[in-house]
């Protein structure tokens, strides 16, 4: 195993650790500190960009284990994780925080890079692996 590919799994066991200890934060957060002060569909709308954003912290910690065997293309599931969370789940937190309808029409898109980014995984798990 070469060192760039360890520090490229390094890097993403690192960004979806991050990232679960914020989908945990936030679930605190909207659990207790906004329970009160948001109504029953923005808080389920918050508890939604918190929910995909724990699996996809999941998701990228696998990544991290994939990206480390030499000839992985996993980290380009691993960016596809990373944006769509930035994507779907800020919006949907930007929405549940503001009361704007327009942080909805944004969403879509991060889900489309979960889509493919879980169509690269597939692709790499179909590829042969070196002898």
């Amino acid at each position: 195993m070469n060192e760039p590919d360890r520090d490229a799994g390094r890097r993403w066991l690192r960004l979806g650790a991050l990232s679960a200890f914020l989908a945990v934060a936030l679930g605190a957060f909207g659990a207790h500190a906004l329970k009160a002060r948001l109504t029953p569909e923005m808080l389920a709308i918050f508890e939604t960009g918190v929910r995909y954003q724990m699996y996809h912290a999941l998701a990228l910690l696998a990544v991290g284990i994939l990206a480390s065997r030499p000839g992985s293309f996993a980290g380009r599931s691993g960016l596809g994780f990373a944006l769509g969370t930035l994507v779907f789940s800020g919006s949907l937190y930007a929405l549940a925080l503001t009361g704007q309808r327009w942080f909805g029409a944004i969403t879509p898109i991060g889900g489309l890079l979960f889509l493919a980014a879980w169509l690269n995984l597939i692709l790499v798990f179909g590829r042969r692996t070196p002898e």
